[in-house]
């Protein structure tokens, strides 16, 4: 290695040399420091963060109220295992999302680690409780890298490549899409028509929606969909399970996205925001569906660490003591308005859209509807070099996400729209 070579290019090395090609690294970028909506890399570089650990920082990096709460816990209790003995942190957190997601109605909480693995509990959860196998997802959902995770995930690469057999037993239908002129009355046409061609409802003991498709690309349900799920689960004694992994936590301009659409899930999976950037999931659900496992069909070792709980409990409190939600309405509407002038600019975008803070633009080609995955990975990587940091998503990989932090600034703001305006105008020109 060159003696004089930049400290991220010899950690990118080391990573080269050390860690599976499987896990990708969206930019060549080491961090070492970050607060808010800021980070800086090894060589001294800031760039603004509009991707936040992945949607995991809506509170931003580092929040001195969470830190603290933090080395507090630190200091008192890291880690017991809850399946050894309870712990307060654990208690207040799983009562906070019970209040918050069941608005009054008996709801009970299992604390766990990551996503995933929440969203395969709520499955288990659901089949024990119907006593039925079934499980119907969607096209363009994601649910995670484990083996139940991908199956359940509604599209096929990267994130399936040869690693089946998968398991059984789990289906797909078509999920809205405004730009694609699927409205919600076809894929609820095509949802009864799997009902009568491939399993019955009465075989289906739950169905996994997420209110707006993250990594499918930021595609929000309509109201109607929701609301039309939720009737047609009612009737047939389906468990309706709405993952808010993405959503959840402020990112579309309510605590939880299923509020857009006024319906009352039986099971939410929530996860990424929930404890500003350390691993902590659950599942919230109706406290009969929760309590239909048996004593030890749930845990995890890890699941609900003290230190996590902590976190939660300080990210709880923000939403309610700084007005994150109403300031992320402020932000949205900001964002909303430059996203839709660049549209109008530039011919490549083919749509903006999204819910709330979580928005995103499709790239096109010149006919207009064509995904153009190329082209959004240009647009990415000149926005990085212009301090702007974003990922894509989508099922062709055409589509730039937005998920700065709730405590992002209006000039910040500002600043990363003109970032984004230079890189279109560098890579479209």
């Amino acid at each position: 290695m060159n003696a004089a070579a930049l400290p991220s290019q010899s950690l990118l090395a080391l990573r080269e040399q050390n860690v599976p090609r499987g896990i990708i690294t969206a930019h060549p970028v080491v961090a070492a420091r970050a607060l808010g909506a800021e980070l800086w890399d090894v060589d001294g570089k800031r760039y603004l963060d509009f991707v936040g650990g992945i949607g995991v920082l809506n509170t931003g990096h580092n929040h001195p109220r969470v830190v603290e709460a933090v080395r507090q816990q630190v200091g008192a209790l890291s880690h017991a295992s809850f399946q050894v003995m309870a712990y307060e942190p654990y208690l207040k957190v799983a009562a906070r999302l019970n209040r918050l997601v069941g608005g009054g109605n008996p709801y009970k909480t299992v604390l766990l680690t990551s996503g995933a693995e929440a969203v395969e509990n709520a499955i288990k959860i659901a089949r024990s409780y119907t006593n039925r196998s079934a499980v119907i997802a969607f096209r363009g959902g994601f649910h995670g890298r484990t083996l139940l995770g991908v199956t359940l995930t509604g599209f096929s690469q990267p994130y399936k490549q040869n690693f089946g057999p998968f398991p059984g037993e789990i289906f797909h239908a078509p999920y809205p899409d405004r730009f694609r002129h699927i409205t919600s009355a076809q894929a609820l046409a095509e949802l009864e028509q799997l009902f009568h061609t491939e399993i019955a409802p009465d075989r289906v003991a739950a169905i996994l929606v997420e209110p707006v498709q993250g990594d499918g690309g930021f595609l929000p349900a309509p109201p109607e969909f929701l609301q039309a799920l939720r009737e047609l689960a009612t009737r047939h004694g389906i468990v309706l399970i709405l993952d808010e992994i993405q959503t959840g936590f402020g990112r579309t301009g309510k605590m939880f996205a299923f509020e857009h659409a006024g319906i009352q899930p039986d099971v939410v999976t929530v996860a990424k925001s929930l404890a500003g950037g350390m691993p902590l999931s659950g599942v919230v659900g109706r406290a009969e569906i929760m309590d239909a496992p048996l004593p030890g069909g749930l845990g995890g070792t890890y699941g609900g660490n003290a230190v996590a709980c902590a976190a939660a409990l300080a990210v709880l409190d923000l939403f309610e003591e700084e007005g994150l939600l109403e300031k992320g309405e402020r932000l949205a509407r900001q964002l909303g308005e430059g996203l839709s002038a660049l549209q109008l600019r530039y011919n490549a975008i083919g749509e903006a859209r999204g819910l709330g803070f979580m928005q995103a633009i499709e790239m096109v080609m010149d006919d207009g509807v064509t995904p153009d995955a190329l082209l959004a990975q240009r647009v990415i990587d000149e926005a990085r070099l212009a301090g702007l940091l974003v990922i894509k998503c989508g099922v062709h990989r055409n589509v730039i996400r937005f998920l700065a932090p709730l405590v992002t600034t209006e000039a910040q703001l500002a600043e990363a729209l003109h970032m984004l305006d230079k890189a279109l105008t560098k890579v479209c020109a």
